[in-house]
């Protein structure tokens, strides 16, 4: 059989959604551009919800497929060609995407709509071209099969996302882009290194293959250890994280969403892909003990950092920093064919979900309450909760899933993963992450400990309650998830190593 019928053999039923998913959002860029100006926003808002179609259909064909979605580009089957590759993690990925993309642009529309009268402003215009940027590159990381590939979409990822820190020119937010930007070109450079050692030892870097063929020797695991060491420098693993903080916290808040839920969500996500998919069948422990003990200090620093800020949206940002780490105890529970590994990748798995819409949420409500005060001092917001109780709500919701207490989707995850080390006898990470919760607690406490008092405050001007609903639409999506029913974990197994279908 020749290589273009063993290609046309491996594409499968719907595998082109694949491809749909990524030039869905670079034509929207490509329009936006041609259309100019005050259209960039009407040609995101209508591209946006097309996506979310396509990011569920794709999630409808691995689940009544029961394995990853395959699509091979040109007929010609990797080495000579490129694959793309979707499995559970990818799809519940595009969809999340998908929806807090379009929530972000749809809450973004007060803050960068270009006044009437005018052709052309370059805020408004350049943050919806990088919005769709970011989906583009995430959808991807997601779908990618290919190390070279999806390094070619981390930078695009780094490039789109990095000027959306510091959109109002002020000075403080150009030195945090310059931090983010300095980080982020560091990690590049070794995880391009990395590949290029797998290139030269193996002659492909798709990743199926490379399943195939590594093996233990050293040019595998110093490409492993460059790669990882890059990417956790874009996902801001403590002690990394020094960007991630005043890039957070001072860029708008819709950015600061995206940047938050689902930006440092692709670098992990190719961490995961490196580990799991690339190297499944290679021993890691002391990488996954090293893993999991940065992920256990990002707990612990990020939650006592958080404890100590007196501005809301910092909070937040350093709260980020501590749930990171949570996503990283997943490494040595997840790996083989142990009873708990099911749960551990599930619950990995659902700690992304719901810290994603948890947070998107908490940044948006932060930066109602920042429009409506003129700051977001946390110890002037006394009584903020009776002039705007939805947001506060949608606060308090978001912060119940990363307290991980029931019924949140975060309760669900952290359950899960304690749950696994448990019984894998790995005490130490259920230590933690009960501690993470407490230290989690007191942070929010902070918060809504003031907002809840009988003072009278005055705002400025009261918000949209459009913008609310989306504020709460996302908190009450962080808190559904802990009613996934059990088929949807098994969606979630679909492609995980060391059960039928997978790796990918």
């Amino acid at each position: 059989m020749d290589v273009n019928a063993v290609a046309t053999a491996a594409t499968t039923t719907g595998g082109y959604l694949l491809v749909l998913a990524i030039l869905l959002p670079v034509a929207a860029i490509l329009a936006a551009f041609a259309l100019g100006g005050r259209y960039a926003e009407r040609t995101a808002l209508v591209f946006m919800p097309i996506g979310l179609v396509i990011a569920v259909a794709i999630a409808i064909h691995i689940c009544r497929a029961g394995e990853p979605l395959v699509y091979v580009l040109g007929g010609y089957a990797p080495p000579l060609g490129i694959t793309l590759r979707a499995d559970g993690f990818s799809a519940v990925m595009l969809v999340t995407t998908a929806l807090i993309i379009s929530s972000a642009g749809f809450y973004a529309r007060v803050n960068f709509a270009t006044a009437d009268g005018v052709t052309e402003t370059r805020a408004p215009f350049t943050f919806w071209i990088l919005l769709l940027a970011i989906w583009a590159s995430l959808n991807i990381i997601f779908v990618g099969g290919d190390l070279f590939n999806l390094y070619v979409a981390l930078e695009l990822l780094t490039f789109a996302a990095v000027p959306l820190v510091c959109l109002d020119g002020r000075a403080e937010t150009v030195v945090a882009a310059l931090r983010y930007l300095m980080f982020a070109l560091c990690g590049s450079v070794f995880y391009l290194l990395g590949a290029a050692l797998l290139y030269g030892a193996y002659g492909t870097l798709d990743i199926a293959l490379l399943a195939q063929r590594v093996h233990s020797e050293p040019a595998v695991w110093t490409a492993a250890g460059l790669m990882t060491a890059g990417l956790l420098a874009k996902t801001a693993l403590f002690p990394l994280h020094l960007w991630l903080p005043p890039a957070h916290a001072n860029a708008p808040a819709a950015c600061s969403a995206v940047l938050s839920s689902l930006v440092v969500k692709g670098s992990f996500f190719l961490i995961v892909r490196i580990w799991f998919s690339v190297l499944p069948n290679l021993p890691h422990e002391p990488a996954n003990l090293l893993l999991a003990t940065l992920g256990s200090a990002a707990i612990v620093f990020g939650s006592v950092l958080a404890l100590m800020q007196t501005r809301l949206k910092l909070l937040i940002a350093y709260s980020t920093v501590a749930q990171i780490g949570y996503l990283f105890l997943m490494f040595p529970l997840a790996g083989g064919v142990h009873p708990w590994a099911a749960d551990a990748w599930s619950g990995g798995i659902m700690q992304t979900l719901s810290h994603a819409f948890a947070k998107a949420s908490m940044f948006l409500a932060a930066g109602l309450i920042a429009e409506s005060l003129g700051h977001d001092r946390i110890v002037d917001l006394r009584g903020i909760g009776a002039a705007m109780p939805v947001t506060l709500l949608a606060f308090g919701l978001g912060g119940l899933s990363l307290m991980g207490l029931p019924p949140s989707g975060g309760f669900v995850a952290k359950w899960l993963l304690i749950k696994s080390s448990v019984e894998a006898g790995q005490w130490v990470w259920a230590v933690v992450m009960l501690a993470g919760g407490l230290l989690a607690g007191g942070y929010i406490y902070r918060v809504l400990a003031p907002a809840l008092s009988s003072d009278v405050v005055r705002l400025n001007a009261s918000p949209q309650q459009s913008r609310e609903a989306v504020v709460l639409m996302l908190a009450v999506l962080a808190i559904l998830l802990g009613f996934a029913p059990p088929s949807f974990f098994g969606f979630l197994q679909i492609g995980r190593a060391g059960i039928e279908g997978g790796p990918l």
